[in-house]
């Protein structure tokens, strides 16, 4: 099963720089998206073959997420069910007969880190439900969880470590949500490879430079682990400032 994941930055935009061509190229059995920046109805999309699932911000061109499967899914929920967490459609979870897949878009803390509480707040209630979810059958977690985990994950971690994304609480909640029972599938297999990052600034040529964070992730519960089969960075898929990400499992 290939699976594919990717902040768009405006799913409208990215429409006009070459989107349609890479999914159908990549042909993966799912295919994730964050920050898509739409309501309903402010886009067509002919996708044969798959079955669409959106999460729109209450906020117009904001946020907001996506999920397109070829398989139909058991069940599908949006949200956390927590009020202060769910205005802005950050999540989107599907029940398959042996998994769960869920796309999320986690909160950006911002410059000064103005929104480093709610960030805090929704770690902890994501942990919470995956949690829960993993009690029952296995999790694959994957979308733009605004965070380089290592140093070895963004290029200049020394003059990074107060800056949003690299914060010791924000690092510190991605180790708990991994000693949770849960695996970094990129590391699992290049655990210490550099250089390999999936965001990039738009400033300063830092994408043709390769100044950048890996911030994108497809995390799986540990007894996923025997069913991984690779990992990949699309670097070369340009027209947002994240590239997509992927994950072929057997599942």
């Amino acid at each position: 099963m290939k699976l594919i994941s990717w902040n768009v930055n405006g799913l409208r935009a990215v429409m006009k720089k070459g989107f349609m061509d890479f999914f159908t190229e990549v042909n993966a059995d799912i295919f994730c998206l964050q920050e898509i920046k739409l309501q309903e109805g402010q886009i067509e999309m002919d996708l044969p073959g798959y079955y669409t699932y959106w999460n729109y911000a209450h906020k117009k061109g904001y946020s907001g997420t996506a999920i397109f499967t070829k398989k139909e899914p058991l069940s599908i929920q949006y949200g956390l069910g927590v009020e202060e967490l769910d205005k802005e459609g950050r999540i989107i979870t599907l029940e398959f007969e042996n998994h769960y897949m869920i796309t999320v878009y986690t909160p950006n803390s911002q410059h000064g880190l103005l929104r480093l509480d709610y960030r805090l707040l929704w770690e902890e209630a994501i942990l919470s439900f995956v949690k829960t979810l993993d009690n029952h059958k296995p999790v694959l977690l994957c979308g733009d969880l605004n965070v380089a985990h290592k140093e070895i994950d963004l290029k200049n971690p020394k003059a990074n470590k107060k800056n949003s994304g690299f914060t010791p609480e924000e690092r510190g909640k991605m180790t708990q949500f991994l000693e949770s029972g849960f695996v970094d599938t990129f590391r699992y297999f290049y655990p210490e490879e550099e250089g390999h990052y999936s965001w990039w600034s738009y400033r300063s040529n830092c994408r043709e430079k390769n100044v950048g964070w890996r911030i994108d992730y497809f995390l799986a519960s540990q007894r996923l682990v025997p069913e991984l089969q690779n990992a990949k960075i699309h670097k070369d898929i340009w027209g947002s400032d994240h590239c997509p990400v992927e994950l072929q499992i057997e599942c």
